[in-house]
């Protein structure tokens, strides 16, 4: 049988961890409701990221292109992700781990370069 006394130090940390992210989600939210510093207006609560107001229908289409630039950042911050703990390790994994990304950016260099060829990254 499980000793289960071995696990009541990190079933206080999840606790801890639990009530130390409610305080710093719901605290402000009511610090601002009682100081006045929440009055939603009109320019508040209009859209700034994506530009355009909000759908009345959810199955409406708009651009593809939106979906592509998330793409595209999305591929390009991975490789970013991928060069640091390589680039920290490089002395471990020697020459097979220097070849490895090598083929990587070899790859990725491609992918920018065709899709700067079809347009992906012109934004009319």
């Amino acid at each position: 049988m499980v000793d289960l006394e071995q696990y009541l130090p990190i079933l206080i940390f999840l606790f801890i961890a639990a009530g130390l992210s409610a305080l710093f989600v719901f605290l402000p939210m009511g610090v601002s409701r009682l100081t006045g510093s929440h009055a939603p207006t009109a320019e508040k609560l209009s859209e700034y990221e994506c530009g355009f107001p909000a759908f009345d229908d959810s199955r409406s289409q708009f651009d593809v292109r939106f979906y592509l630039v998330a793409i595209l950042f999305l591929i390009f911050d991975l490789e970013a992700a991928f060069l640091f703990p390589w680039a920290v390790s490089l002395d471990f994994t020697g020459w097979t781990g220097w070849a490895t990304m090598v083929v990587f950016l070899v790859e990725l260099v491609i992918g920018f370069a065709y899709a700067w060829k079809v347009g992906a990254l012109e934004w009319d």
